[in-house]
């Protein structure tokens, strides 16, 4: 834990399209630069002159390409490779700003436009949102991809299911060929332009969040591109207020979405040396929100993220110009600009973050298997129906409220209409996933997602696990080695539960177990050589265990009572173990000095969690000491052990501290930071200190005897600082 380091080391960065405002420029270590226009260049400059490492991001999917889509660029119209969907309609980002179909002729007019941000000199350069849209795969451009691609005459997706995954793969392909096409021409044009090694990078959203909003994007593939450096896990309010189901009820979940999609995330660089970013937004994309709402969903996503030890490296904001210059609710007469405790809070963070180190893992590690290959089969098609196809194409379940009354009325009561069915799994709440983990996290236990494909990518990578749940009802996997490999870490001790019944459509899919079994499940159990045949069981298999359940998994999100049978089968599979796992209500973990924990409402019972000791608040603004700090359900808290911290150590600081240095009872801080109203900085002191002064004027201090430290406050302006403690 140190607040003094290097910018070199990356920890923490920001995203940008407008100048280098006074109230955003919070010096972290680097700034993506937004935006591939006419000003890039000199945004660039302006930030690489003001100390800032320099990146560039800007959109692979989608972006203000006006010249390539008119023919400005090559003297071809290329607006039939805009994306469309089955009813013609064009599927857009903004006026001129379509989603694109990624051609090789896109790939190359990237790599060509790229060059300029390599000449202007950013040292990495990030490509965002790779996104095909599954309602999309009707435009001419995707057409002639596809035949391509299969050899054989499009067919239009909503028309088989075999069409209709198909269509999934090749999308989720022409991003991989795209990103590997960009990355290695960008990286060649630096080295023989330059000498110098450019770095690639991909900010995406998680493969939960793009399941939920029905978008296909190479998530686990990107492990399989060699330009990519690493990812930016783009996890914040606006996907993790997603509503899902559970216990019959159906609302947002923000801490434990945002947990589950930061879990996933740190899977596409696990073992492989590549860096990761987990990213935070003190607001979110929808600017109809107050303060309160934003605030306590941001506390939500940071607590969620740092409950990942192995990542420690921190998107710390997305557009803070909107963050710190916008009034919200927009448009509301209520409207206001960021209060001031929020401001000095937000500033806290973005520093504290920068001193994160990782952490071990929880004792018993617990997966659930998730891959790319869900994204193929959101929607099912019109074959699977017997109503009108416009009825059933993109139905968001939020906005659909007589649908939600049938899944209570009538699928939660006992129907089993299989069409009511198919209209829940795919339905935007992703039940089939959430069905299988929340009724774990809820109750304490840390699961996670574990990505199904990285078993061909790395040996021994379920190793890290000792349960894995899953279900084959919303995914199907690609290679059959893949249930080898899950029975071979069954047969040495692993601890398989799974559900599902079997009845998905996407199992008559043309694929490799076509003709051989009914589908991937009845494969892995002959793998298992384990009969598959009761409506629940449990084996022992070599020094393993497999549990199973004959069920569809969604059916445990109808009620507290079905949530039970998942939980009964957890704990007996893991007391054939000699595990005894204890079910609470919370969640928490120790980072060096930190401590953060999460209170989670719904659970086996409303108590609070109560730390006794000497801490710094970290989610406060002047890094409040306390004694005693109490967590009701819903509430979330990042401490400091005071114990743990040395004489002259930084407890906390709104600005950057560049420099301490101590010298008879006086120590001297270089600082730099945004401009604020109040900034705070606290510090450990082995004497009471009689004054403090800033550039030479006196500031305000006070001394907390119980802790030692000392509270300097002040009204930071831009610009390096002097502060003299003596």
């Amino acid at each position: 834990m140190a607040f003094v380091r290097d910018k070199k080391e990356e920890r923490t960065g920001f995203q940008s399209s407008s100048p280098l405002l006074k109230n955003i420029d919070n010096r972290c270590d680097f700034v993506m630069v937004y935006g591939l226009n006419d000003t890039s260049a000199d945004r660039i400059r302006a930030h690489k002159d003001a100390g800032y490492v320099i990146h560039f991001m800007t959109g692979i999917a989608w972006g203000h390409y006006t010249d390539y889509l008119y023919g400005e660029y090559d003297g071809t119209n290329h607006w039939d490779e805009a994306q469309q969907d089955r009813f013609g309609n064009l599927i857009v980002h903004g006026k001129d700003v379509p989603y694109m179909v990624p051609t090789v002729a896109f790939a190359d007019y990237l790599s060509i436009k790229l060059r300029a941000i390599v000449d202007a000199g950013a040292e990495a350069i990030h490509v965002e949102e790779p996104e095909f849209w599954d309602r999309g795969g009707y435009s001419p451009a995707f057409k002639r991809e596809y035949e391509l691609y299969y050899k054989e005459p499009w067919t239009a997706p909503h028309e088989s299911v075999d069409a209709k995954y198909k269509s999934g793969k090749l999308k989720a392909y022409l991003y991989t060929r795209t990103i590997d096409r960009v990355s290695s021409s960008l990286k060649e044009y630096a080295k023989v332009k330059y000498g110098r090694d450019l770095r690639f990078y991909v900010p995406t959203h998680s493969l939960i969040n793009y399941t939920q909003w029905k978008i296909v994007s190479p998530e686990g593939k990107l492990s399989d591109i060699p330009g990519v450096d690493g990812c930016i896990a783009q996890v914040w309010t606006g996907t993790a207020r997603e509503e899902n189901w559970f216990d019959g009820v159906f609302r947002e979940r923000t801490f434990e979405t945002a947990y589950l999609e930061y879990g996933v995330m740190q899977e596409l660089v696990k073992g492989t040396g590549r860096t990761m970013w987990f990213l935070h937004d003190p607001i979110e994309d929808n600017p109809v929100f107050d303060w309160n709402d934003y605030r306590k969903n941001y506390f939500c996503t940071v607590a969620a993220s740092l409950l990942h030890p192995k990542v420690n490296k921190y998107e710390i904001c997305p557009w803070p110009n909107r963050v710190f210059n916008d009034a919200y609710p927009k448009g509301s007469p209520e409207a206001e600009l960021i209060p001031e405790d929020y401001e000095t809070i937000l500033n806290n963070t973005f520093n504290t973050l920068g001193t994160l180190e990782e952490a071990n893992e929880p004792l018993l590690r617990v997966g659930i298997l998730v891959g790319d290959c869900q994204l193929y089969q959101r929607e099912y098609p019109d074959c699977c129906f017997t109503e009108k196809a416009k009825e059933i194409v993109g139905t968001v379940l939020k906005d659909d409220k007589e649908l939600i009354e049938r899944f209570r009325n009538e699928l939660f009561n006992g129907s089993e209409d299989k069409e009511l069915m198919l209209r829940f799994m795919s339905s935007n709440a992703f039940p089939a996933f959430y069905s299988l983990a929340l009724p774990l996290l809820k109750y304490g236990i840390a699961v996670r997602p574990v990505l199904l494909d990285n078993m061909r990518r790395y040996a021994g990578y379920l190793n890290d696990y000792d349960m894995l749940l899953m279900s084959y009802e919303y995914m199907k996997p690609d290679y059959p080695d893949i249930n080898n490999s899950i029975a071979a870490w069954v047969r040495e001790g692993g601890q398989l539960i799974y559900a599902g019944d079997g009845t998905d459509p996407f199992n008559d899919i043309s694929s490799w177990w076509t003709g051989k079994y009914p589908g991937p499940a009845e494969h892995l159990f002959s793998m298992l050589e384990i009969p598959f045949d009761e409506d629940k069981a449990i084996y022992n298999c070599g020094k393993g265990t497999v549990s199973y359940i004959k069920k569809n998994p969604c059916i445990f999100s109808y009620s507290k009572n079905n949530a039970d049978i998942l939980r009964e089968l957890f704990l007996e599979a893991a007391r054939r173990k000699g595990h005894e796992p204890e079910f609470s209500n919370n969640l928490v973990i120790q980072r060096g000095n930190y401590i953060i924990a999460s209170v989670m409402d719904e659970s086996i019972n409303d108590e609070p969690l109560v730390f006794t000791g000497l801490f710094a608040d970290m989610f406060s603004a002047d890094f409040e000491i306390t004694t005693e700090k109490v967590l009701y359900p819903g509430d979330r808290a990042m401490l400091q052990e005071l114990t743990k911290v040395k004489d002259y150590e930084i407890i906390g600081s709104s600005v950057r501290v560049n420099e301490v240095t101590v010298y008879d009872n006086k120590v001297t801080l270089r600082t730099e930071g945004a401009e604020m109203r109040r900034a705070n900085l606290r510090i450990k002191l082995p004497f009471v200190p009689e004054k403090a002064t800033i550039n030479g004027k006196e500031a305000d201090i006070s001394y907390d005897t119980l802790s030692r430290t000392a509270l300097i406050t002040f009204c930071n302006v831009t610009g390096e600082r002097k502060i003299i403690i003596e």
